[in-house]
């Protein structure tokens, strides 16, 4: 079947790639790679990114993983290890009893702890970039639509925190421009202190809103023997705990990788089986989204990028980290690099959003 010419791209690839590039940026605290992947990513939403207001997800993200790199070298600097190293100050000391031991509170602060807090800050701002662009590129609402049957539950309560960050963005400018009309101020410590309860009471009642309207709505809902749900949800929540526990052996680079993906492909099997014995409800589709070549090839480039840096630990574990001792210019493994740069292909491959008019984002919202 054809796409249509305003028909975006199918929501499950955009989270598919994004993903991937988080698993790779899981899997490396080389600050060369981390960065690339965040350039890729802030390339493929400038480009790709629709106009609605789930489009302003990726910038509050970025922000959010900039806070935590900070706190990242703030906690190490004041309480972290002292490794050793090149010396850049010393900050006043307080002992501390015996039953404390391998916590401290201040000391000499070397190069390579500061350098190392940096770089795992990084990681963990890059892996919040890749879910911030997949909730720009991708409605949380047409993903719920994507969700089966058999996975009911499970999707209303995802759909509050899938909705939650697009909700905080929009209830971020509504008070702040309510704030503005009524004089008061609307930034510094002061304007943040007054915008946070409202902010966050409205984003959350929101998201709340969106999965009792779908509980309204039947949505999913179906009737079936109580033992065929059991095993049903026994067979999908196994499937999905092995997907997880899957996940974090592909993140942890020291982990054994073919192990990951054998329980990946066991979840998977698990999760595809409960989906299939789950009884279908029956739901009326307004334009359902269809899976063409575009998808797969967007789903192909983030797993270029997983496919480059896995590579490059199996050849040379050490370049997929930036080296302390001695303190040296990470590596730029040419395999990685390549493999990133690859996941760059959506912005070319993938179609451009339909522009969003400012009352059906109102109404979406």
């Amino acid at each position: 079947m054809l796409r249509t010419r305003l028909q975006p791209l199918h929501p499950i690839a955009w989270w598919c790639w994004a993903g991937a590039l988080a698993v790779a940026a899981g899997r490396t605290t080389n600050p060369l790679l981390l960065g690339l992947i965040l350039a890729v990513v802030a390339w493929v939403v400038t480009t790709r990114r629709s106009d609605g207001p789930w489009g302003r997800s990726f910038g509050a993200l970025m922000r959010l993983g900039l806070v935590v790199v900070v706190i990242r070298v703030v906690v190490q600097v004041l309480f972290g290890d002292r490794v050793p190293g090149a010396t850049w100050f010393t900050l006043p000391s307080i002992p501390l009893p015996s039953w404390a031991a391998g916590v401290t509170i201040g000391g000499p602060v070397t190069a390579q702890a500061a350098i190392g807090a940096l770089c795992e800050g990084l990681q963990i701002a890059v892996i919040l970039a890749c879910f911030g662009a997949a909730n720009s590129l991708a409605s949380s609402f047409r993903l719920l639509r994507c969700v089966p049957a058999g996975l009911y539950e499970v999707a209303v309560a995802v759909s509050v925190a899938i909705s939650f960050t697009p909700q905080v963005v929009l209830s971020i400018e509504r008070v702040r421009d309510a704030r503005r009309l009524r004089g008061r101020a609307t930034s510094g410590l002061k304007g943040w202190r007054g915008l946070a309860v409202p902010v966050l009471d409205g984003a959350l009642e929101r998201s709340v809103a969106l999965a009792a309207s779908m509980d309204a709505r039947g949505f999913g809902r179906r009737s079936t023997s109580p033992r065929r749900r059991r095993v049903t949800a026994a067979a999908t929540l196994g499937g999905l705990v092995g997907l997880g526990i899957g996940l974090f052996g592909l993140l942890d680079s020291g982990s054994a990788t073919g192990i990951g993906l054998a329980v990946i492909l066991v979840g998977g099997a698990l999760v595809i089986g409960g989906l299939v014995s789950a009884p279908h409800g029956l739901r009326s589709r307004y334009r359902p989204d269809r899976w063409h070549v575009a998808e797969w090839l967007v789903v192909v480039a983030g797993l270029a990028a997983v496919a480059g840096v896995v590579a490059t630990g199996s050849n040379n574990p050490n370049a997929l980290s930036q080296p302390l001792y001695p303190l040296a210019l990470p590596a730029g493994p040419a395999i990685a690099l390549a493999g990133i740069l690859v996941a760059t292909l959506p912005s070319a491959i993938a179609p451009k959003p339909a522009p969003v008019r400012a009352k059906l984002q109102e109404a979406v919202a």
